[in-house]
């Protein structure tokens, strides 16, 4: 009989194996693994266990793929069969005497031996421990991207920019995709429209289909297991959003999301952080219109300020064109709900019991509800969004890990002259009244010709110049420019943030977690990547004062 000890085998501690130091070795005592890690084999020619029910998948090249995964068990890098080399038996009649294939007794003398081959022909268990001593293999996943939600009104337009960007000419390798919703006959139309409108026909059969809904976690859980990385279009996020977050994390897939609920986002991050970070997956929300131009835009002030930047204030110009701007039903509502919440985003910041941020020089003023801009010849209004919420969660993150200098943030929207201050006013109390009632919540108009100009004045210390005792003496504006803000740059935004997590892998924060898109992607590519497409970041001049 063969024996070895408990510790070459799964690297168990000295004091378990000073117990009981030839005691048979069970997969009981494996430490537990991102996903659930089916036994060893039995040495019987056993039937390979049956794919799970729902998450349907069908279609394409990735369709195929997964169907082929499926017959084997899920196809996963946290989950799955043993895999490496034939069945039990059928190596023990190929192996020989060395390889153990001679062994006979009882059930521990075949179990050892099978640990044996095992261990000499480098089997590797995927998704176990690494305290196990075990060298694990990563497989991958039938899809890099999912477009979850794809059937609705934001999803179609940022199907059609991963259609896009799937033959984008500097891509050197496939995209492997699929789309995610309810139904199946809205997501093909939604891929037949997508290939009219790019000229390709084959497209349809080149994109994969998963069948899921957000009220069936088994369904979501399944959807997550197939994707690299899930691009969450489902809103209003903060009844639709964390059952997605959930089984991203659980089943070790990384998450993008459009929100603009500052209320969800932070709470996102207290529930999930640290289990998104022992699992290694990155949640960032946040990551369209709301609110990549105004977080990325605070970091490209940054660094391009030649010192300390202390202190930004961005003002939001939107261009419609002759036909206006388009919102449409389910960006209305996150509007209204991020409006209406504004008591429980206050209590859970102060259950959250956060020491302040450090303020660097003078302290940043806050304007008027109603404010002229000198620079920009325009009234101005606080910007009700998200991206204050944002930017500050950024700064505290990398000052908090990264040791950077904090930066303060305000944000406004212009409105024009004074003839646009008393339209606005009528506005919103106009809004204000169907939120009560409840109407007029989809307006769908023509948005081709309308686009957007963020603008950015900062202020700090040249090199050399300490803010103690002294005012800012360097000044500098810089500009994000991009195409309609709703649905052409945020699918662009959402798009290259999900890419970026998949290529700069290696200038992502260490650990994964729930994080913004600065935190996430401050040190990424991710600038130039928006850059190429149509989001472009700019200097507009630097002085000294």
């Amino acid at each position: 009989m063969l024996r070895l000890r408990r510790s070459e085998l799964c690297g168990t501690d000295a004091s378990a194996e000073a117990a009981h130091p030839w005691a048979p070795v069970s997969t009981r005592g494996l430490p537990s693994a991102p996903a659930a890690v089916p036994p060893l084999e039995p040495a019987t020619h056993a039937a390979r266990p049956k794919p799970p029910r729902g998450g349907a998948v069908r279609g394409g090249v990735g369709g195929g793929a997964v169907r082929r995964g499926l017959g084997r068990g899920p196809c996963t890098a946290g989950a799955g069969p043993w895999r490496g080399g034939a069945r039990a038996s059928g190596a023990r009649r190929a192996a020989g005497p060395d390889a153990g294939g001679s062994v006979r007794g009882g059930c521990c003398a075949r179990y050892l031996g099978r640990c044996l081959r095992r261990r000499r022909s480098a089997l590797r268990l995927p998704g176990a421990s690494a305290r196990c001593g075990l060298v694990m293999e990563t497989q991958p996943r039938p899809f890099q991207l999912v477009v979850l939600g794809a059937s609705g009104f934001t999803g179609q337009f940022v199907t059609e920019e991963v259609a896009r960007e799937q033959v984008s000419p500097g891509r050197s390798s496939r995209l492997p995709w699929a789309v995610a919703g309810r139904c199946r006959e809205k997501l093909q139309r939604v891929l037949e429209r997508a290939a009219l409108r790019l000229g390709r026909p084959t497209l349809p059969s080149e994109v994969g289909t998963i069948i899921c809904d957000i009220t069936n976690p088994a369904s979501l859980d399944e959807m997550a297991k197939q994707a690299a990385v899930v691009l969450n279009c489902v809103g209003p996020y903060r009844f639709y959003g964390e059952p997605v977050v959930k089984a991203c994390i659980e089943n070790g897939t990384s998450c993008i999301d459009i929100c603009g609920e500052p209320q969800f986002l932070e709470l996102m991050y207290w529930k999930y952080h640290e289990k998104a970070a022992e699992k290694g997956v990155y949640i960032v929300g946040s990551s369209g219109f709301d609110s990549i131009p105004a977080d990325l835009g605070v970091i490209y002030t940054r660094n391009k300020m030649n010192g300390t930047l202390t202190a930004v204030e961005s003002f939001l110009t939107v261009h419609s064109g002759p036909e206006g701007m388009c919102i449409h039903d389910g960006t209305w509502k996150s509007a209204i709900y991020g409006f209406g919440d504004q008591s429980n985003l206050k209590k859970l910041r102060n259950e959250s019991n956060l020491k302040p941020v450090p303020i660097v020089g003078p302290k940043l003023k806050r304007r008027w509800p109603i404010s002229y801009c000198r620079e920009l010849n325009s009234y101005s209004i606080p910007f009700m969004g998200a991206d204050v919420s944002v930017v500050r969660r950024t700064q505290r993150y990398l000052h908090e890990n990264l040791e950077e200098s904090p930066v303060q943030y305000a944000a406004y929207v212009t409105v024009g002259g004074i003839t646009s201050v008393i339209k606005l006013m009528f506005a919103g109390l106009f809004f204000l009244f169907f939120v009560k009632f409840g109407i007029g919540r989809q307006l769908l108009i023509k948005i081709d010709a309308s686009s957007f100009t963020m603008t950015f004045f900062g202020q700090g210390y040249s090199q050399g110049f300490g803010p103690d005792k002294n005012k800012p003496n360097i000044r500098i504006c810089t500009q994000v420019k991009g195409p309609e803000a709703g649905y052409v740059a945020t699918p662009i935004a959402m798009v290259q943030a999900a890419l970026t997590l998949l290529s700069d892998a290696s200038d992502l924060p260490k650990a994964g977690g729930v994080f913004t898109p600065g935190a996430a992607f401050s040190r990424t590519k991710l600038i130039d990547r928006l850059n190429q497409r149509g989001i472009e970041f700019s200097v507009i001049s630097s002085s000294e004062v």
